[in-house]
């Protein structure tokens, strides 16, 4: 099992998709992308791969609200870079909730690349996304994830999450945990906002 990565040798920051860290997006991509089993992610690593360029384009049109596809509502990407280097992790905040984002999907998503996991990076990006929607206005988020996956939950816990309830996904069937989090009051553990980018527990 993978050890937690030495937090006081690394920096960490989470930035907006960029010309200066695509290619190492790209490479995450390419990593993420076959043991990736959700059709949408799949998609938009297929296109990125396909079509760098006008990746970056639709990830800032859709944080702009501009040419959502019908149902989307504008929503933001973020990148998790390690040391100005490498993409270790990703994470989508949307900045509204329609009634299917209300029942399962959440203001926030986020991932991790497979050799990656299990060292902390999935609290950092969860937390540092938070943040985010702190300074977008948000006073709470819903962060949901499959019932099935405790890791998941515990990193949803440890960034100030509240259990609500269980639901059954209607696009798959699963069973979905989902979890409120209070923008009101600082996530636990956080580093507060002036290293919130450059360090974690």
């Amino acid at each position: 099992m993978p050890g937690p990565a030495d937090t006081q040798s690394e920096r960490l920051d989470l930035v907006d998709p960029c010309e200066e860290h695509l290619d190492a997006f790209l490479a995450y991509a390419r990593a993420c992308l076959p043991a990736e089993t959700n059709p949408y992610m799949r998609q938009r690593f297929e296109e990125a791969l396909a079509d760098p360029a006008g990746h970056l384009r639709r990830e800032r049109g859709f944080a702009a609200g501009r040419n959502l596809p019908p149902g989307y509502v504008p929503a933001s990407t973020y990148w998790l870079v390690r040391d100005g280097r490498d993409v270790v992790a990703r994470s989508s905040l949307r900045h509204r909730l329609t009634a299917h984002l209300l029942h399962e999907g959440g203001h926030i998503g986020y991932s991790v690349r497979p050799a990656e996991r299990g060292k902390g990076y999935g609290t950092a990006v969860c937390r540092l996304t938070i943040e985010r929607a702190r300074a977008l206005g948000l006073g709470r988020v819903l962060i949901t994830c499959d019932a099935d996956n405790p890791a998941s939950a515990r990193i949803i816990e440890k960034c100030g999450g509240v259990y609500e309830n269980e639901v059954r996904s209607r696009a798959t069937g699963k069973m979905k945990r989902r979890y409120w989090v209070d923008l009101t009051r600082p996530a636990p553990g956080h580093p507060g906002p002036r290293d919130s980018s450059s360090r974690r527990s």
